[in-house]
């Protein structure tokens, strides 16, 4: 009776470490295949070069926290999760940095940063459909660039495209320049959509200067 006890409690002992080796040592359970979702711009094959997981990993042993870390290498991309789907393959779901508006840089070049100030890329001509920034300071954590940020993030796509530059001497004292040469006078970031839908009904009306910084009383010159 106790050898029979023996033997089952080491044929237990055995199945359980196959068991484990199978699951966190063998390539038998490790990763074949890692699927990216919710990439448009930056490659799949970017994002697996920099996820660095080597094949046949063991699935049960990939650090997905390191994983997410190092995908957010990728300046391009605001946010990085990785799963494990089994038996062998690693999902990993990002979403990329949008584009808000252009910061001149050294050579004449343009970088474009998102709604957070970050600078997605740099490029030699900046693109027409971005307003230029032109502040004292280009400090992401500055509250003047904060409150010029959040305004022009949250600019409706019918107005948005209208900007051509946007100054501010001051987080309450923001202003755009139009492509056809007209000046808004904004004020500060508060009441943004208020704002919006008002000057979108004033643009019709003629005038080079729209002052909606109290869009309860607006000024046109």
């Amino acid at each position: 009776m106790r050898a029979r006890t023996a033997f089952i409690g080491l044929l237990t002992a055995a199945v359980v470490g196959t068991a484990a080796w199978l699951v966190f040592y063998s390539p038998v359970l490790g990763v074949r295949n890692v699927e990216i979702v919710g990439n448009l711009t930056v490659s799949a094959d970017r994002i697996r070069q920099q996820a660095a997981i080597a094949a046949l990993h063991p699935m049960a042993t990939v650090d997905l926290a390191a994983v997410e870390h190092r995908i957010l290498g990728i300046r391009q991309l605001a946010t990085a999760k990785a799963s494990r789907e089994w038996p062998a393959t690693l999902k990993i779901a990002v979403s990329e940095r949008a584009p808000v508006a252009v910061v001149p840089v050294d050579g004449g070049k343009a970088a474009l940063v998102d709604k957070h100030g970050v600078v997605i890329e740099i490029r030699a001509v900046a693109p027409p459909s971005l307003p230029v920034l032109q502040l004292g300071r280009m400090n992401p954590s500055d509250p003047v660039m904060l409150a010029v940020l959040k305004v022009v993030s949250g600019l409706p796509e019918s107005l948005a495209g209208k900007v051509k530059t946007v100054h501010a001497g001051s987080a309450e004292g923001i202003s755009f320049g139009l492509n056809d040469g007209r000046t808004v006078v904004w004020g500060g970031s508060d009441r943004g959509e208020e704002k919006a839908r008002v000057l979108v009904s004033l643009l019709s009306r003629k005038a080079d200067v729209y002052d909606i910084s109290s869009p309860d009383v607006v000024t046109l010159k």
